[in-house]
């Protein structure tokens, strides 16, 4: 008998754009099949781009629109990949959860305390930022795992960003779900390594990333033209930027990195002021 063909997935939260659509691509044309959970109220020509951009990599593309944060839906989407490894496995194949990331970007953009006539953010608001952000990576990893997705080769990321170690603008509840995912991967990182050896779990962070979620900080246009003063590149960190290191990371012979936070930035935290 030969060797059994093997099928690695990548499973992208928050596939829909930025830093999850890029990611995804590159999962494809590194010949990862992808599972994309993107919110979304309908399909647009975006998505359907991004999906198709899969798809002509040759892999398989399963895609699901919903809420990553939310109880129900991620079992809806474990019991959907499982189902597929399952049909694998009958089929000859060993299917393998080579890539988990989470990039959930939806938190509240509010000052801790009064600023002009900008509410203050509510504890309804502080808990939401954080649960999507930070603690759904943790439900998530701990469910893949009882599901027995997780293998050795299984390689976990999530995003953080420079907000974690620096204050921001209207950007504190954000720092604080970015701290706490930084937190969180340092921890599941130990954890996982006693009950799945050879599976990782790293925090990434990317230098400032122009996208839809960016712009929705107040001053971000500010932001965005100090960095590019200062940055010894002249460019914004992109969303292929990070693809490109997810894939190298998740490369043969990387289970000796993790509980890290990298960052993928060209430079950009090193140059100075």
């Amino acid at each position: 008998m030969g060797e059994k063909v093997v099928q690695r997935w990548a499973l992208v939260l928050g596939a829909s754009s930025g830093i999850g659509e890029a990611s995804a691509r590159h999962a494809a044309e590194a010949g990862y099949n992808v599972c994309g959970v993107y919110l979304g109220r309908s399909r647009g020509e975006k998505l359907d781009a991004a999906i198709a951009a899969v798809k002509a990599a040759g892999v398989e593309a399963l895609y699901v629109r919903g809420n990553a944060a939310d109880d129900e839906k991620r079992a809806e989407v474990i019991a959907q990949l499982s189902e597929r490894f399952a049909f694998a496995r009958a089929a000859g194949a060993e299917p393998q959860l080579g890539i988990v990331l989470h990039s959930l970007a939806f938190g509240s953009l509010q000052p801790l305390l009064p600023s002009g006539d900008t509410p203050t953010i509510t504890r309804k608001q502080m808990e939401m930022t954080s649960d999507v952000m930070a603690h759904s990576l943790v439900y998530w990893v701990q469910d893949l795992y009882a599901a027995g997705l997780i293998g050795a080769t299984t390689r976990i990321f999530a995003t953080s960003s420079e907000g974690a170690s620096k204050a921001v603008p209207m950007y504190g509840a954000v720092s604080a779900a970015k701290a706490a995912v930084e937190a969180h991967c340092r921890q599941l990182a130990i954890e996982l390594a006693a009950l799945v050896p050879g599976a990782t779990v790293t925090a990434l962070r990317p230098g400032v990333v122009d996208t839809p979620a960016l712009r929705k900080i107040p001053g971000s246009q500010e932001w965005i033209d100090v960095v590019m003063k200062k940055h010894p590149g002249k460019r914004l960190t992109t969303p292929d930027d990070v693809g490109r290191a997810i894939v190298a990371l998740s490369a043969p012979g990387m289970d000796w990195v993790t509980g890290n936070t990298i960052t993928i930035d060209g430079g950009e935290q090193i140059a100075g002021g």
